[in-house]
């Protein structure tokens, strides 16, 4: 059974300025998890490079980004989630999410999109770090649910998302959408 959580709603300038240090390992450095936001073009570029070479698909996170404007509209946007790790200066993880506000109760749902760890620094509890601090985001937005899907076969996504919620079976499906003229 999910539990309804049931906070306010604050302001997204107040829960973008959220920062955590987190050191999970006495051998692995420190690292940063942040939520980026308008002005954080720049590091948006990183993570979707982080994307590129961990889902091993550097085409579609790297061949027709969107420009500066675009991105910093949706940055700015209290629906979008762009959460970043970082070791220093280096981007070494993300998550991109979105809240979906529902009509059939006044709630909204987190949906984690996408989530990668760069190869080097998996094993050091940096997706566990940045999945925590998305729903210490989302309770502050009202978000009754975070929720994800993995592929079937990727057995450590599975693994760490089997750690922190419930399975549901449930089959995706893509709809294509006319060309438009």
């Amino acid at each position: 059974m999910r539990r309804i959580l049931t906070a306010k709603r604050r302001p997204f300038s107040r829960l973008r300025q959220n920062v955590t240090t987190v050191s999970t390992d006495m051998n692995a450095s420190p690292f940063t998890v942040q939520r980026l936001g308008a002005d954080d073009v720049a590091p948006m570029h990183q993570l979707l490079s982080t994307f590129g070479a961990a889902f091993d698909d550097v085409s579609t996170y790297g061949q027709r980004r969107p420009d500066a404007a675009y991105l910093r509209e949706l940055l700015g946007s209290p629906a979008f989630f762009a959460l970043v790790a970082r070791k220093g200066a280096e981007v070494v993880g993300g998550l991109a999410a979105y809240e979906l506000r529902k009509f059939e109760q006044p709630r909204s749902e987190i949906y984690i999109y996408d989530l990668a760890v760069a190869a080097a620094h998996r094993r050091q509890g940096i997706a566990t770090a940045l999945i925590e601090h998305l729903r210490v985001l989302a309770a502050a937005c009202g978000a009754w649910v975070v929720y994800v899907q993995a592929d079937d076969g990727d057995e450590p996504a599975i693994a760490l998302y089997s750690k922190l919620g419930v399975r549901e079976r449930v089959l995706h499906f893509d709809i294509a959408v006319p060309a438009a003229r």
